[in-house]
């Protein structure tokens, strides 16, 4: 008896030694971390990319200077830690920086069929459909562009409160209607002024080409204009 005690003893130290001996160290551990973070962040590109059909019905739009297609997930659907690491969950994207990481210069936003501008801080924008145009033919001498080229960010906080209000509500200059949140409609041309302070300044001109099974859009857009990065005074402490 003694001695099969003894010999279970054995088997269940070896065992125990075997099994520690194969868990990997904290080095490896970390090694496997990183090797998955960079499988899932690929996989994730590839669900924000626009398809390789896409982008083949776009070669000609594509040839143009500062041309490109995106594409955005809806944030209600995809804004969850169970759906997607980055950060928004590919709902925004940064015109100037050319990421969907949001709180990196974000300019323009899908949620619930919806795009927007304007989300942090003193940060504001625009947004307006132009119902009789193409994003091809849109050049700084529309008179929508001109509007909105026309604009001056403010410098102090306060103003730029005010303009934030003024978007909010929506505002009305020569006919058009001008927000910081527009419809999602396939085929329609948008022109956009993002203000992100401290960041970029930026006006775009952008194309709903067609929404996807999974209620993401694909989006052609174009630079028309890169302005000045805007800034707000700091208030100074009275003595």
């Amino acid at each position: 008896m003694k001695y099969l005690l003894s010999l279970l003893t054995f088997i269940i130290l070896s065992t125990s030694t075997s099994l520690w001996a194969q868990t990997p160290d904290r080095s490896q551990l970390q090694d496997k971390i990183r090797a998955l973070r960079s499988e899932l962040k690929s996989y994730e590109d590839q669900l924000l990319s626009p398809s390789p059909a896409d982008v083949e019905a776009d070669a000609n739009f594509l040839g143009r200077p500062q041309s490109r297609l995106i594409r955005l997930l809806p944030r209600e659907i995809f804004d969850k830690p169970e759906r997607m690491t980055v950060r928004g969950g590919g709902a925004y994207y940064s015109f100037k920086r050319l990421t969907h990481e949001y709180g990196y210069g974000s300019d323009i936003e899908l949620h619930q069929d919806e795009f927007s501008v304007g989300f942090a801080g003193a940060n504001y924008g625009m947004i307006t459909v132009l119902d009789a145009a193409t994003i091809e033919s849109v050049t700084m001498d529309h008179p929508v562009a001109r509007y909105l080229a026309a604009h001056k960010p403010p410098v102090k906080l306060l103003d730029a409160r005010v303009e934030q209000g003024r978007t909010r509500e929506g505002i009305t200059s020569d006919g058009v209607f001008y927000s910081r949140r527009a419809p999602a409609i396939v085929g329609k041309t948008y022109l956009l002024r993002s203000i992100d302070y401290d960041t970029s300044d930026v006006l775009v001109c952008f194309q709903a080409r067609r929404k996807d099974d999974d209620g993401s859009w694909i989006l052609a857009w174009r630079v028309l204009e890169e302005y000045e990065k805007p800034t707000l005074e700091r208030a100074t402490e009275e003595k």
